[in-house]
């Protein structure tokens, strides 16, 4: 027996008032219990039961003692069954990341509709555009758009979204629109990075690159599509960015029979399926609400990108 086993041994004894009686209760040999409550004497030092052919008796030390036992095995008891609780029933804090965009426009909409669904989870978002580690940040689930290298965490590929250039329709018919990426060095464009370097050369599918003259340089999609949106020139970016402003017309896709193949969109957590119910329970409900997006399978770009599916 281990220390537990030999404390709920010495538990067992007490309640019985003997040795044979508490094995039969344990379902296991005499000897085993005897064995138990010594371990348990020579740890601690002291006489736990006075012992005679007719009777077995807890001394003083064991009554103390045995008031502790049942607060420890109370406890543990109650621990198993509230990780057990959890392990069933969604309930406790949720902790989701996403990239801050798309936490916004996509995920936020699923978080408010999961917080009605499941009254006994409580969900904190996190939506910045960093890699975050789910297990030194303390975090139950994460979106990520981008392939995903191998790891121990469990992913859930929920759609892909297209790489697009997009520009307004007042800049394509003032500057033109260009057909092959080596155009774009007659262009400007919007360009995309986290610092101030200036953004690398766009590139295409079969290795093609194109250079345009980076008019704007922000670590801000948002900023990006306004940019583009009122003419100062193209730029880059994911499907669900332009979305809105290709189905309104705002923007135009451009150079689409070079775009690269799509970048897929994941949900990523740990513990696959021993992940605790109320990680289980979002990714079920996210898994399902996402697949709905028209823009994660490709369509729903308006006109421009109407006939054009993910492969």
């Amino acid at each position: 027996m281990d220390h537990l086993d030999n404390l709920r041994g010495f538990v067992a004894v007490a309640d019985a008032g003997g040795f044979a009686a508490a094995a039969r209760r344990l379902g296991c040999s005499a000897a085993a219990v005897t064995r138990a409550i010594a371990a348990l004497e020579a740890r601690l030092g002291v006489l736990l039961f006075q012992r005679s052919t007719r009777l077995v008796r807890l001394t003083e030390a064991g009554e103390r003692f045995l008031a502790d036992c049942r607060r420890i095995l109370n406890d543990l008891a109650e621990a198993e069954q509230a990780a057990s609780g959890a392990q069933a029933e969604a309930q406790g804090l949720l902790s989701i990341t996403a990239p801050q965009m798309f936490g916004t426009v996509h995920v936020a909409p699923i978080v408010q509709g999961f917080v009605q669904a499941q009254p006994r989870v409580q969900v904190r978002t996190l939506f910045v555009n960093r890699l975050v580690h789910l297990l030194d940040e303390g975090m139950d689930v994460a979106i990520r758009i981008a392939p995903l290298p191998d790891s121990g965490l469990t992913a859930v590929q929920v759609g892909a979204l297209r790489r697009l250039v997009v520009a307004s329709p007042a800049y394509l018919a003032q500057h033109g629109e260009p057909r092959h990426p080596g155009e774009l060095t007659g262009h400007r464009a919007i360009g995309f990075a986290f610092d101030a370097r200036a953004p690398s050369p766009w590139k295409f599918k079969d290795g093609a690159l194109g250079q345009p003259q980076f008019a704007w340089i922000s670590n801000s999609n948002e900023v990006d599509i306004a940019a583009a949106e009122a003419g100062v020139g193209l730029t880059r970016c994911l499907a669900y960015q332009a979305a809105a402003s290709l189905r309104a017309g705002r923007l135009r896709v451009v150079l689409a029979e070079h775009e690269l193949p799509p970048v897929p969109v994941h949900i990523v957590y740990p513990a696959g399926r021993r992940a605790p119910a109320k990680v289980r329970a979002f990714v079920a409900f996210a898994r399902e609400q996402l697949a709905r997006e028209p823009v994660l399978q490709g369509r729903g770009l308006g006109p421009v990108a109407r006939s054009r599916n993910i492969e």
